[in-house]
């Protein structure tokens, strides 16, 4: 059966994000992850995870300034140092919550470009390095988004090959996915070796993943129950409204949403 991460994020943007994590749970929900977690203390994040009993499956690395165009630093030639900055402080974070995966986010750069390629690889090993250290392991996810370096999955493995880290993995999110390859279980079948997690939301419009879209969710869970895909599945979705009520999707993995 799926094991099914909340995105804090994302979800439950009904009440306060310390809140979300026991929000979460109570519903069923036995993992969370989170996009930056950065504007909370630490420790008041960790209280309220604990307090909520989940497991943290996946943070992203601090990613600048989003208003002003940051998407990340990690394949951008002399921003090196802001990138060794973000993952040390997402490596902080991680050690203290448990959680075993920080994905990096590589910046908006054209994949044309030779110095953003050995610049992307050159940090990427160093970060995989270092998080080896820690127990961690560091994830790359394509992301369909104009001027992002790293926009589909096929670039993805690519960037893996060039990268033959072992601490290095696959973030795998269905949406973006569908929207700029598709292909999803066939990509699943071959490359679930080095997937380490997936993310899911319906398409087109990043809703709730159910029978409203153009995915047939049963069969890709099912898929990966198949295969034995251990990892968690991360529910980032922007919900159609209240959290708990559109929660129907997963009621048949253990999770509840209103009555």
């Amino acid at each position: 059966m799926p094991r099914f991460s909340a995105n804090v994020s994302t979800l439950f943007n009904e009440v306060p994000f310390l809140e979300r994590f026991k929000a979460a749970a109570d519903v069923g929900f036995s993992g969370v992850e989170c996009q930056f977690p950065y504007d909370h203390e630490l420790s008041a994040v960790a209280d309220a995870v604990a307090m909520a009993d989940v497991k943290f499956a996946l943070i992203n690395a601090p990613a600048g300034d989003f208003a002003a165009g940051d998407r990340g630093f990690a394949a951008l030639k002399g921003e090196e140092k802001r990138f060794k900055e973000s993952v040390e402080t997402a490596l902080r974070y991680a050690e203290f919550l448990e959680c075993p995966l920080v994905h990096v986010l590589s910046g908006n750069a054209s994949s044309e470009d030779a110095d953003a390629v050995d610049t992307y690889i050159s940090n990427l090993i160093w970060a995989a390095d270092n998080a080896q250290d820690y127990g961690i392991r560091v994830v790359i996810e394509p992301i369909f988004m104009e001027g992002y370096f790293l926009d589909r999955p096929s670039k993805a493995l690519a960037v893996l090959e060039h990268a033959p880290h072992e601490n290095l993995g696959l973030q795998y999110d269905l949406y973006h996915a569908q929207r700029c390859e598709g292909g999803l279980s066939e990509f699943i079948e071959e490359n679930l070796n080095v997937i380490a997690h997936i993310q899911v939301a319906g398409v087109p419009e990043r809703h709730e993943p159910d029978k409203y879209g153009e995915v047939n969710w049963r069969f890709i869970f099912d898929l990966l129950d198949s295969h034995g895909y251990d990892g968690w599945v991360g529910a980032e979705y922007t919900p159609r409204g209240d959290t708990r009520r559109g929660l129907g999707w997963a009621k048949d993995w253990g999770i509840s949403g209103a009555s």
